[in-house]
């Protein structure tokens, strides 16, 4: 390479790195231009797709953007946690920014049949303390249901009981409802205050999720004995069910229960059946017509 080569290939070189800076310049000065007509940039929240209203949000549905802080719109969320979970009040667009005042928790606002799993049903039974644990339950406890009916008629009518469900979820006690805040508000003459129902136990009823079949069972014991029904709970982590052989008063007393024998029945011999003897054919001179 002779001189004239290298010192073109060093011009060339040059002007590259200045056309660089020139561009870099360029854009850092159209950039300080719009920061200082819009404002500075800040995170937002926007929805990806529509969301409709009354639909829980995903984390497919929400992503982070950038835009200037004065297109941001008061409420709007910068962190998808915040929204992750909650109901639409109202139908979000494409592209539009999640606010905090159309989206809230779970609860009797946006009904009950957000929380109820698919093929699944929700049926509401009656609590008091004996056969609710005291009212200690709380919407998300898993709890096991056993049945004390009457078996058989008359003078063989016996009691029995019976664990009928296993880790059952409860989606609701009273007007408490899974994921829910635990507030309740009240009106009392013309004031409103709001109740903080997480220690609450003024609640009569529970809500289950159960399949169809156990739905159509418990509505069956409801409509004939509807103070048949008790429960038991469980530990969070507990989802083992077990096969429970029913309990009947010979079971608390310990008594075995006793079968009694059937006499043995000799068994009959037929009777012995004498054939006649046929007579032997007389033999002689003459022959038999």
């Amino acid at each position: 390479m002779n001189n004239n080569e290298a010192r073109n290939l060093w011009i060339s070189v040059a002007v590259g790195l200045f056309s660089v800076f020139l561009i870099y310049s360029y854009t850092q000065e159209k950039s300080a231009e719009i920061t200082k007509k819009f404002g500075l940039k800040k995170r937002v929240v926007i929805a990806i797709k529509q969301i409709n209203a009354m639909e829980t949000i995903n984390e497919t549905m929400l992503k982070i953007v950038e835009r200037p802080v004065d297109f941001i719109e008061p409420g709007a969320l910068n962190n998808p946690d915040h929204a992750i979970g909650l109901v639409a009040l109202t139908p979000i667009q494409a592209n539009e920014q999640i606010l905090k005042n159309k989206i809230i928790e779970p609860g009797p606002v946006t009904g009950l049949s957000l929380q109820v799993a698919p093929n699944k049903r929700a049926i509401t039974l009656p609590v008091d303390k004996i056969r609710g644990v005291a009212k200690l339950i709380k919407p998300g406890d898993r709890i096991d249901l056993l049945a004390a009916l009457d078996i058989g008629q008359g003078r063989k009518q016996k009691k029995e009981i019976k664990t009928i469900m296993q880790d059952v979820i409860i989606l609701a006690t009273g007007l408490r409802v899974t994921n829910e805040l635990p507030r309740l508000y009240e009106k009392v003459g013309g004031d409103e205050y709001i109740k903080n129902i997480s220690s609450d136990t003024s609640f009569d009823t529970i809500t289950v999720e159960v399949s169809p079949k156990d739905a159509q069972s418990l509505v069956y014991i409801l409509s004939t004995s509807p103070g048949s029904l008790f429960m038991t709970l469980r530990h969070p982590s507990d989802h083992i069910k077990f096969r429970i052989p029913t309990t009947s008063i010979n079971n608390v007393l310990g008594i075995a229960k006793v079968v009694l024998n059937r006499p043995v029945q000799k068994r009959r011999v037929p009777a012995k059946v004498i054939k006649p003897k046929k007579p032997k054919p007389k033999t002689g001179g003459f022959i038999n017509l």
